[in-house]
């Protein structure tokens, strides 16, 4: 009985169809560099830096929730289409998300690195998908209801910050030149 115990253990902890507690999806996902060429496909976008201050600052913190925690934004920008790439805590540590936005929408939404072990199904198109062409409400929220994870919702929340944040500088970005 022991080693029949023994045995079953030992091909249970070599199985690759069972992962290992803990393990999660943690990664990186996307550069920089391949984000910024999916984004800008048939231009080339100049780097800058958005300096947050003031009343976009205060829009900025009330859709986190909390302090920016920066006083500038680097991002990129074409002309009519910005890509922002911002971190934002999903449980305890940061994804970072990178956005595109034109015209007032969302182009598309990519997670560039997550960091914990749960909630990393945010990083598949089904879920990123559902941001394409989302815009801001008279309120500031997306105009659409985003479809949650079972088990990610931090994560789920994170992003959709992040999505609204990027129209919120997107805008401010497009009134200032």
């Amino acid at each position: 009985m022991r080693l029949t115990v023994s045995i079953c253990v030992c091909l249970c902890l070599a199985s690759p169809c069972i992962p290992a507690a803990g393990s999660g999806e943690a990664g990186r996902y996307m550069t920089t560099s391949d984000f910024l060429e999916s984004a800008f496909t048939a231009s080339e976008a100049t780097g800058k830096t958005l300096w947050v201050q003031d009343d976009v600052r205060q829009s900025v913190e009330s859709v986190l929730g909390h302090r920016l925690g920066t006083l500038r934004v680097r991002y990129w920008y074409d002309g009519t289409t910005s890509a922002w790439i911002l971190d934002e805590i999903g449980k305890e540590l940061p994804i970072t998300i990178g956005v595109t936005v034109a015209d007032g929408k969302i182009g598309a939404v990519h997670i560039l690195a997550f960091r914990e072990s749960r909630g990393w199904e945010v990083r598949y198109p089904f879920f990123t998908d559902q941001f394409r062409r989302a815009t801001l409400d008279a309120d500031g929220r997306l105009d659409r209801e985003i479809d949650g994870i079972t088990g990610a919702t931090l994560s789920v929340s994170a992003v959709t910050r992040i999505a609204r944040v990027a129209l919120l500088l997107h805008d401010n970005i497009s009134k200032t030149g």
